[in-house]
């Protein structure tokens, strides 16, 4: 992950980091060494790739939770997917296995968790409709987990403004 270090005019006391395509924007204040900026950039980047790396995050567990907590069928199978660029998950209902985008490890749970739901629901309304809607909308989150995504597909290719992945503001 290629790292550009910005010293900002206005920041006084923290440093932010904004994933910007496949580069990590470092905001420092003035007063901080160029050195002292990389350091923290540096590990600034390490928590950023934990962040988006899919093998940190066990979808199986987690969609075996959503399972039991909404009442659907136990997966069989749980897996991380490179391939889906349009989707963000697929399911094969006969055999209950459920296919997550791999691009989800980057955003919140929240929004991982409604996908596997929305997926889930398949199980039992094969079909997208009044019923499978249902099913999905007793997830609390639903309605903002699909305006994030919405969101997030107005910018698929990534023409590098920045994404809502900003660790925050971080104290050296």
């Amino acid at each position: 992950m290629e790292i550009e270090l910005v010293r900002g005019t206005r920041r006084r006391k923290h440093v932010e980091a904004v994933l910007v395509g496949d580069r990590l924007r470092v905001s420092f204040p003035r007063w901080m060494s160029l050195a002292e900026a990389q350091e923290v950039a540096e590990e600034l980047a390490e928590r950023m790739r934990r962040r988006v790396d899919p093998s940190f995050i066990d979808v199986a567990a987690r969609a075996r939770r959503l399972a039991r907590e909404y009442g659907f069928p136990r997966p069989r199978q749980v897996k991380w997917v490179d391939n889906q660029g349009q989707r963000w998950g697929s399911c094969t209902p006969d055999d209950r296995s459920v296919r997550v985008s791999s691009r989800l490890a980057a955003f919140p749970a929240w929004v991982l968790d409604y996908v596997l739901v929305h997926e889930l629901a398949h199980f039992l309304v094969h079909h997208h409709g009044p019923a499978h809607d249902d099913l999905v909308n007793r997830y609390p989150l639903a309605e903002r987990a699909r305006g994030f995504l919405i969101a997030k597909d107005l910018d698929p290719a990534g023409d590098g403004e920045p994404e809502a992945l900003s660790i925050g503001d971080v104290r050296p």
